[in-house]
């Protein structure tokens, strides 16, 4: 029997490691992908006659293969725990409970490979008052203080896309959760679970925010648009130019604020001579630099800039972002089947990821999968990590 997965162009750190992926949506099909990229091999099992993933949808990106499986049926509970077993990496993204009612939960896998790195990815975590409760990022960044500090001073908090929640607190706390079992587990040869809650992760992304609001003497309140890092200083924000379009600099250092104020014009200006980091003093800077910004086009301020190290740049939307000399010359977008996608991160010098197939995700046999896998382990093709 040759390699069934012989034309996989696998390449990164993580090549010879086997995940076993549970469909569901939001931030584990995330960390999947950035497994993936990184060289893992990645088998999804999905509910049989379930709508196939959208071909566009980089999340989902570089699988192996689906199989469909009945979880409700015996039969296919037991080829789902045979999967495990040859299987580094199991990740599932389902409420507390749901695993151990299908009989695929911690103890029972772990029973069947102690080495098994059992990933469980959740919005509220698997025990605490709410954990049964339904919610989305929106909800996990309200609850660990997050989203009040987000938005502008006069108005509501404004929920920063999907990206603090679910992949910022959720995926790549999950993923760097991982990695760290994988790492233990070269030393103790067992496996473990990683529970991983997206409300956990944003109170550890809180970290510094929470502590400059608790220092003696501090200048960081609890109001919206009024801290160094939340729109609060007029030389670490964004302006309106007279196109319409927008730019930010983020002159925190005295370099690159005596840069910005070169550019705009008010390096004399004894408003602007001294960098103030008062709140009260900022708000009425702020209303000058709008003023200032309003009367160039965004393409007027970048000619400008573009000679002064002034921590300045366009804002950009998803659409332009691949189209900058900067990121396309850094390849940081790349194309898959058609569509603009981002690139794997991080990069390695000496394994380097890569995408790992075309999407849409083909439909695999149980079977053949575990033949597949049995036929690396035998001829040493592929060795686990």
């Amino acid at each position: 029997m040759s390699d069934p997965f012989e034309s996989r162009p696998s390449s990164g750190p993580l090549v010879g490691l086997r995940v076993a992926e549970f469909a569901g949506l939001g931030p584990a099909p995330h960390a999947c992908m950035l497994l993936s990229d990184m060289g893992a091999e990645i088998v999804r099992v999905d509910r049989p006659g379930s709508v196939p993933p959208d071909p566009t949808d980089a999340t989902v990106r570089g699988r192996l293969g689906t199989v469909a499986l009945n979880l409700k049926s015996a039969d296919d509970v037991e080829a789902a725990l045979q999967l495990i077993e040859k299987s580094d990496i199991l990740i599932e993204g389902f409420r507390p409970g749901v695993m151990e009612r299908l009989g695929l939960g911690p103890d029972v896998a772990l029973a069947r490979n102690p080495r098994l790195i059992y990933g469980r990815m959740t919005g509220w975590g698997q025990t605490g008052p709410l954990a049964q409760a339904a919610g989305h990022d929106i909800n996990y960044i309200s609850l660990s203080g997050a989203l009040a500090g987000i938005g502008p001073r006069d108005g509501k908090p404004v929920p920063p896309l999907n990206l603090v929640g679910d992949y910022g607190g959720g995926s790549l706390y999950l993923t760097v959760g991982l990695l760290a079992a994988l790492l233990e587990r070269t030393r103790s040869g067992l496996g473990q679970v990683v529970d991983a809650a997206i409300c956990d992760g944003v109170a550890s992304l809180m970290a510094l925010p929470n502590w400059l609001l608790q220092q003696r003497g501090s200048d960081a309140r609890e109001e919206r648009g009024s801290n160094v890092g939340d729109g609060g200083r007029f030389f670490y924000n964004s302006y309106a130019c007279a196109d319409g379009r927008y730019v930010s600099v983020g002159a925190f250092e005295p370099q690159f604020y005596q840069a910005l104020c070169e550019g705009m014009g008010v390096a004399d200006d004894p408003d602007f001579k001294e960098q103030k980091l008062g709140y009260l003093e900022s708000r009425n800077l702020i209303a000058r630099a709008e003023t200032i910004f309003r009367s160039k086009t965004s393409a007027e301020w970048c000619a400008i800039f573009a000679v002064k190290d002034a921590c300045f740049t366009p804002v950009l939307w998803p659409s332009e972002a691949p189209h900058h000399p900067h990121n396309a010359e850094r390849g940081i977008f790349v194309e898959l089947g058609g569509v603009p996608q981002p690139a794997p991160a991080p990069r390695f010098g000496r394994t380097p990821g890569r995408l790992q197939g075309l999407t849409p995700i083909k439909p695999l046999q149980i079977a053949d999968v575990l033949a597949a896998w049995d036929w690396e382990a035998a001829n040493g093709k592929w060795r686990s990590i």
